[in-house]
């Protein structure tokens, strides 16, 4: 085997995790990929892995060694990409995370459409509104909010505006009322992320109090949006959730709608891959069909699923 294989399957053993992980993504039996990271190892001298009976860890000169072997398997990666670019269509695996309700209700519907333009690409689809690791988890583009991005090495391109709104089903506001201030939903029974949690901090601004920021809590707490969802048609309590996943609920009278004078606007979606000087074919191809899908205007507002400004001011008049 050259150095080049050897090098690309111990970073796929990093990356995955384990080497039965590697195995499989590689077509290999672990024995196989085992067996050859030894080889790599008497090579160089040098252990490059802790191993036990249920995982595997690098050493300290085994840290040292990925970084600069993802970064050379990086470039040949590229430089083949880079080639072919013009000649092939873009073809693989490509790994996309995404926030689940945002994933579940906007993007999953418009894979098909994406999948029949791009034939040669295999799709792998996390719904997770975790912060994820692009690099460490090998997952080539995420879609997240704008409170989930914290590492600045990292590329961001804005998706679209994602717009929240504090609503409750009509069984809570029966038993517990609609608050009137912002300040009085810390009386209130709030349902709030556990996974991010500057989702749970709500921001207000008017002209009497000015700009505020209220951490919100309450008895019941989820790991996605989604499940706050869920929580609030049941009546759990208050939740500040999107516009586009809430409004066929409010439409039906499932949910209500508070504090309309305080629309929260300064979240977003954004698309957020590994930082490169040639974006890969795949993810490039992904990110432009999502730009395609979901600006200047997105579906949501052409789709008339929002309420119109007339709608919205006679909302807040009759709250």
């Amino acid at each position: 085997m050259d150095r080049a294989a050897e090098m690309h399957m111990f970073v796929r053993a990093v990356e995955k995790g384990s080497f039965s992980a590697a195995a499989r993504d590689l077509d290999l039996t672990p024995s196989a990929v085992s067996k050859q990271i030894r080889r790599l190892e008497d090579r160089l001298g040098v252990r490059l892995f802790n191993r036990t009976t249920r995982q595997i860890s690098l050493t300290e000169v085994g840290h040292a060694y990925y970084e600069r072997s993802a970064r050379i398997i990086q470039e040949i990666e590229e430089a083949e990409e880079a080639v072919t670019a013009l000649n092939e269509n873009p073809r693989g695996t490509l790994r996309i995370a995404a926030t689940v309700a945002f994933g579940r209700v906007e993007v999953m519907p418009r894979m098909s459409e994406f999948l029949e333009r791009y034939p040669d690409l295999t799709v792998e689809f996390e719904l997770t509104d975790r912060q994820v690791d692009l690099i460490e988890e090998g997952i080539d583009v995420a879609i997240q909010w704008r409170e989930q991005m914290e590492d600045p090495s990292v590329i961001a391109r804005r998706l679209c505006v994602n717009r929240r709104i504090i609503c409750a089903a009509p069984s809570y506001i029966e038993r517990h009322g609609k608050p009137r201030t912002p300040e009085e939903l810390l009386k209130h029974n709030c349902l709030t992320l556990y996974e991010v949690s500057q989702f749970n901090d709500w921001a207000f601004e008017d002209e009497q109090a000015g700009s505020r920021v209220l951490h919100v809590k309450g008895n019941f707490r989820a790991n996605t949006a989604d499940a706050l969802y869920e929580a609030a048609l049941a009546g759990l309590g208050l939740a500040r959730l999107s516009t586009w996943l809430v409004m066929p609920a409010i439409r039906r009278g499932d949910l209500v709608p508070v504090l309309l004078q305080y629309p929260h606007e300064s979240s977003a979606y954004f698309l957020i891959y590994p930082h490169r000087r040639h974006l890969s074919q795949k993810v490039r191809a992904f990110v432009d069909f999502l730009v395609e899908e979901f600006t200047p205007v997105p579906p949501w507002e052409r789709e008339g699923l929002e309420f119109t400004e007339a709608e919205w001011q006679e909302r807040i008049a009759r709250d």
